[in-house]
């Protein structure tokens, strides 16, 4: 069984309770961290006013940066899966070679 536990974190400087598995709240304080980061960058801005809009906000921005790891994570998978293909070709031409 999964023990729960109750985390206390500060976003916007309102306290959110909020319950995890025991073995998540350090990820979870980190990313209500990050989260408060990122919307205090908005407000500090002073586009976008009321904490609700300044929580879509940021839930864009940090959408925007995930897609963007994970799009160049791909294409860094995809150019490892080329290498090695070549890697194999090549070492396949050696074999035939000798």
């Amino acid at each position: 069984m999964i023990q729960s536990q109750t985390v206390t974190v500060r976003i916007l400087d309102k306290e959110y309770h909020i319950a995890c598995p025991a073995s998540e709240s350090i990820n979870l304080e980190r990313a209500a961290e990050y989260l408060d980061k990122k919307m205090r960058e908005i407000r500090r801005s002073g586009k976008v006013i009321g904490a609700e809009r300044i929580a879509v906000m940021a839930a864009l921005n940090i959408t925007h940066e995930l897609h963007n790891k994970q799009h160049a994570a791909l294409h860094d998978e995809q150019g490892t899966e080329q290498i090695q293909q070549l890697v194999t070709r090549v070492q396949q031409s050696l074999d035939s070679a000798e």
